[in-house]
């Protein structure tokens, strides 16, 4: 059995412990949440009986932590798995880039980072590509006005999002400065460059775009090996700025942990 501790109880960590339970293979361990009350509320709602506990106490119970929280709780989660040489699933992959000691940490210790494809789709053949050479890498999202506001690029822009009756370019720039204006809703684009040619080489353009209800990106990639044009347009979960598919994309992976058929590198 793998044991997973689960930090965050948010739209993803919910889906998590119901889905992961049914998972051959996969016990889920703990979970901890910012409340801890109200997190025993929401699991016994969802039928599933899992300690609550302190992110601090998280490590001794579990063999890999899967991080679903505010990014800027990525170190205090994922530090003591890294120091205990275990596995840290990141997807605030956009914190990563403010946190490198934690990639020096695993390193140290023998832990692993791994970071799920979540949102987005096509990145074991951006990883392929990447072992020959990209020329250009270039994401574009599209998403609904309200999965944009509250986003620091949006504030520092000073575009209104209320009343677009149009599409309106509201970033471009390097996939590095993407998660710093838009921590919580382009990690797909760290994912990305990480996959690829590296947060300073992956180029990245955010829509508002009042005419769409789905999140939408769309990777554009050339290089010596292969050219790609990928779309994906995610239905959004109870939160905005997520798709339902994040979740789902944990759980692929780690359902293929203990599977005899695994598909996809």
């Amino acid at each position: 059995m793998t044991r997973v501790a689960i930090a965050g109880l948010g739209a993803i960590g919910q889906v998590l412990v119901v889905r992961l339970s049914q998972v051959p293979g996969i016990e889920v361990a703990a979970v901890s949440a910012r409340n801890h009350a109200r997190a025993e509320e929401t699991l016994r709602g969802l039928g599933v009986r899992v300690p609550v506990i302190p992110v601090t106490e998280l490590e001794p119970l579990a063999d890999l932590v899967v991080e679903c929280a505010p990014a800027h709780l990525l170190p205090s989660i994922a530090e003591p798995f890294l120091r205990a040489g275990k596995e840290a699933i990141v997807l605030s992959a956009g914190a990563l880039l403010q946190n490198p000691h934690l990639l020096e940490l695993a390193e140290a210790h023998g832990g692993r980072i791994s970071v799920p494809t979540g949102a987005l789709l096509g990145l074991d053949a951006v990883a392929a590509a990447a072992e020959g050479e990209i020329t250009s890498v270039r994401l574009t999202s599209r998403k609904p006005p309200a999965a944009l506001i509250g986003a620091p690029g949006i504030a520092e822009s000073g575009i209104d999002l209320e009343d677009l009756s149009e599409p309106v370019l509201v970033f471009s720039g390097t996939a590095r400065q993407a998660a710093h204006g838009f921590p919580a809703n382009l990690n797909v684009a760290v994912a990305l460059s990480l996959a690829g040619p590296g947060p300073d080489a992956t180029v990245v353009e955010v829509w508002a775009d009042p005419a769409i209800t789905k999140n939408t990106h769309t990777i554009l990639l050339t290089s010596d090996t292969a050219d790609l044009s990928m779309t994906i347009e995610n239905v959004p979960s109870e939160n905005p700025r997520t798709g339902r598919i994040t979740a789902l994309s944990v759980v692929s992976m780690l359902r293929k942990r203990h599977a005899t058929l695994r598909v996809g590198s």
